[in-house]
């Protein structure tokens, strides 16, 4: 196979994670035969400096160029001021947006070699394997918006149609059909009209599902759940602005934000891969991020844009291999443990392929 990855490196330690990221890839294709061509485009803060603009026009060339893109991340004190005209995130927008990529899978796993770092107890972690499917280019994000003026107030708007929540409600159920055969729909029913027409939806389209089985919770009643049974949940689909939240309020059950991996996809084949963490400017340069998150994602590019299903497990079965023989980046390191720098855990996974 020849496939062409656009790689968004970004900003703060997203150019460290990403190079992790794409040597693992490169060692995938050269054992399995397959011709890997990265090529490397501007994106975030980093472009903001140089264009003025966090997607430039050249950098959309390549993506469209691409089968799929490996981004790193975004943002930094450099750029933080939230009323600035010009924002690395309006990128990350954009970027979806225009590929419409609706779909956004994130899986959350809990690791037992890891479950010391995790502030629950270890008894709670077990058998935890969760994948949020949330809802990436409604709501309230994209609807329209008024910043303060004159009048002193600000607004923005949470607008959602059937038709978008029956394309993510399918991707949601379809997952369900290839794992445990459950749905938990999570929405704000009880005070939200947009919930509302969710709840309605959702529960429409499960009788096109008869083998699997649907839950409807309210989100700030899930928040709680989550953290007292997550075991319970098998596949959660909700709304944009809940999905962010909740998916990092889950990374207390894998241990640290750095082991989560996202994938955000459309009709095709094409998509967006990338970490569900931030660009971390407290530690870049310094060679200690986790790339647990970022090689996860580049596995998931394998599976959903590659369709090299056998590869993207060898990866993940060499990250928890190494996980699980005692590899470590500081973030989840013990006291008295040997704590791996960002290209000595790749190495570490590498040598377990």
């Amino acid at each position: 196979m020849k496939a062409t990855i656009t790689v968004l490196a970004g900003d703060g330690i997203g150019p460290e994670v990403t190079h992790a990221a794409v040597s693992l890839m490169e060692v995938i294709g050269a054992r399995s035969g397959h011709q890997f061509k990265f090529q490397e485009a501007l994106f975030g803060g980093c472009a903001i400096d140089a264009e003025g603009d966090p997607f430039p026009p050249a950098t959309l060339k390549q993506c469209e160029s691409s089968d799929a893109v490996l981004l790193g991340a975004v943002g930094g004190p450099k750029w933080s001021d939230p009323s600035a005209r010009v924002r690395p995130e309006q990128g990350l927008l954009k970027l979806r947006k225009h590929f419409e990529l609706f779909a956004n899978l994130r899986p959350v796993k809990a690791y037992p070699a890891l479950a010391q770092f995790a502030p629950l107890r270890a008894d709670l972690l077990e058998g935890v394997d969760i994948l949020f499917v949330r809802e990436l280019t409604g709501g309230i994000y994209f609807g329209a918006r008024q910043e303060q003026g004159e009048s002193g107030t600000a607004w923005d708007t949470l607008e959602y149609s059937v038709g978008e929540v029956e394309r993510v409600a399918h991707v949601a159920f379809r997952a369900a059909q290839r794992r445990s055969h459950r749905v938990t729909s999570v929405d704000k029913a009880n005070i939200l009209a947009t919930s509302r027409l969710w709840q309605r939806t959702v529960t429409r389209m499960a009788a096109d599902y008869p083998d699997v089985k649907l839950d409807h919770m309210l989100v700030d009643a899930f928040a709680m759940q989550m953290l007292r049974t997550p075991n319970r949940y098998d596949v959660v689909v909700t709304e944009n602005m809940f999905g962010d939240i909740l998916t990092d309020e889950s990374a207390v059950l894998a241990g640290s934000l750095g082991m989560l991996p996202s994938a955000s996809l459309g009709k095709g084949t094409f998509g967006v891969y990338e970490p569900i963490h931030g660009s971390a400017p407290d530690i870049a340069g310094q060679g200690i991020a986790n790339p647990v998150g970022t090689i996860l994602s580049a596995a998931m590019l394998l599976r959903y844009s590659l369709n090299l299903e056998e590869e993207a497990q060898k990866l993940e079965h060499a990250v928890e291999g190494a996980i699980r023989d005692g590899a470590r980046t500081k973030d989840v390191a013990g006291q008295g443990e040997k704590a791996l720098s960002t290209t000595e855990f790749a190495e570490a996974v590498k040598a377990r392929l």
